[in-house]
């Protein structure tokens, strides 16, 4: 991933980013929709570790 694309789409940034905190880190997204499906991921790797416990 380079420093100027969508951590989730690979998409250009412009100044339209949105800052995202996952896992501790904050990445930039280019879309509301890229930072939702960023989040949900986020949720799901959780839970399945806490049900892997």
């Amino acid at each position: 991933m380079k420093e100027n694309t969508c951590a989730a789409c690979d998409c250009e940034l412009d100044s339209t980013r949105i800052a995202v905190k996952i896992g501790g880190k904050t990445v930039e997204v280019c879309c509301e929709e890229c930072a939702e499906a960023l989040r949900e991921a986020e949720v799901a790797t959780r839970s399945a570790r806490a049900a892997s416990k």
